[in-house]
């Protein structure tokens, strides 16, 4: 038997005291690297969350205007698409104008007539004003002319009354020298003629005492006559003034209404003229267009939605933090804000803080006071403004998802 081939292949090693020297310092040094290794982790999150807050809950936000139609008609034509930007100004929708032009010229029409009726009516109250006052004046006249004839009438009165006293004394007289005459005469101491003298007198004085009786009955019925005028002179007289105020009142407030007929139809033919222009719908801002819901030939309504506008230029970052996030947080602080689908990083800043939290502002608030309360840490919404000229600010749409990290402190 070979001796070699007894022995063993493979001698068993030899553990010097050189190897064993050599083994402790290693591991020495891995633990040293791991205890640096989770020493900097920990101060990397300890740096983090003492000086960052960030969320995954942040998207772009930006304003949407829903382009609808002032004026009902039919669409003529639609001069955009989904997805093609344009410029504030520019033509949408156009509808069909003839309706509405129509519209126009009736309301010039009623126009043309309401100031006609106004130019009709506006001498009138110079007209009124002047035939009342004359009315008035000559009223006043008639009274004076009345009131003079009632005086004269009454000086008449008295002067017949006084003659017929001069007449009925001078007729005493002829009576009492005809009774004297007939006894002489039946005595033959005076002749026929003288006799018949003295009752032809007589005679002479009965019919003028007759005649001044009728003159007073006259001139009373005279005095009558002028005081019925005079009344009714003072009555016309007080009618007119009273009527005069009243009567001008009228006429100035049938102008008025004239002239208020007038600026209804004015504002009625800029609403006409308005709803014309509202034919052709404009875009109120420059941004994309989304949502067309409107095709030539359509009949659509007054505040029938035709599309949406998003105004691409103005955006900004709405961030949902917790609540126990917003501790540090105020305006002004630096963000750094990265676009899932850009794979880009912005800078911004915080702009303002909600006035309430999120749940507030939803359709159905919670309400605590139930009973069945749980308490969920709320999140407030962040509004964070995106630095201008920025590269690549021109490509965030609203609605993009975000992951803002704000420096608190």
């Amino acid at each position: 038997m070979d001796i070699d081939s007894t022995m063993p292949a493979t001698a068993p090693a030899v553990h010097t005291p050189a190897a064993e020297a050599s083994s402790p310092p290693k591991k020495r040094r891995i633990a040293l690297g791991v205890t640096a290794l989770v020493v900097a982790a920990s101060a990397a999150y300890w740096y983090r969350g003492t000086f960052y807050e960030e969320t995954d809950n942040a998207q772009v936000d930006g304003y949407i205007s829903n382009v609808a139609s002032r004026v009902a008609g039919t669409v003529v034509a639609v001069h955009v698409d989904d997805n093609q930007a344009v410029t504030a100004g520019q033509a949408l929708v156009e509808l069909d104008p003839k309706d509405l032009r129509v519209a126009v010229a009736q309301a010039k029409a009623s126009l043309a007539q309401a100031e006609a009726q106004l130019r009709a009516e506006e001498p009138s109250v110079a007209i009124t004003e002047t035939t009342n006052a004359t009315l008035v004046a000559t009223t006043t006249s008639d009274v004076a002319s009345g009131r003079a004839g009632v005086a004269e009438a009454l000086r008449s009165v008295a002067q017949a009354e006084a003659q017929l006293k001069q007449g009925e004394a001078n007729y005493k007289l002829a009576q009492l020298d005809l009774e004297r005459a007939e006894r002489l005469y039946q005595t033959g101491a005076v002749a026929k003629a003288e006799y018949d003298s003295k009752k032809a007198a007589a005679d002479a004085q009965t019919a003028n005492v007759q005649a001044l009786r009728e003159t007073v009955d006259v001139t009373r019925r005279r005095v009558e006559d002028q005081t019925a005028r005079a009344r009714a002179a003072g009555s016309r007289a007080r009618e007119a003034t009273v009527n005069a105020s009243p009567q001008l009142e009228a006429k100035r407030a049938t102008v008025a209404l004239r002239q208020a007929n007038v600026e209804a139809n004015k504002a009625a033919l800029e609403q006409a003229e308005l709803n014309l222009s509202y034919a052709k719908i404009p875009a109120p801002a420059g941004g994309v267009i989304g949502k067309r819901s409107v095709n030539v030939g359509d009949r659509v309504n007054i505040g029938q939605q035709l599309l949406a506008l998003a105004q691409t230029d103005k955006v900004w970052v709405t961030a949902n933090f917790r609540e126990t996030q917003v501790t540090r947080m105020h305006p002004g602080q630096h963000v750094k804000v990265y676009v899932d689908a850009l794979d880009q990083h912005f800078e911004g800043e915080v702009e303002s803080l909600a006035a309430a939290t999120g749940s507030r502002y939803s359709i159905l608030p919670p309400e605590n006071a139930t009973g069945n309360y749980v308490k969920v840490v709320q999140r407030l919404p962040v509004r964070i403004r995106l630095l201008p000229g920025q590269q690549g600010l021109e490509r965030l749409r609203p609605g993009m998802s975000v992951e803002p990290e704000v420096r608190v402190k």
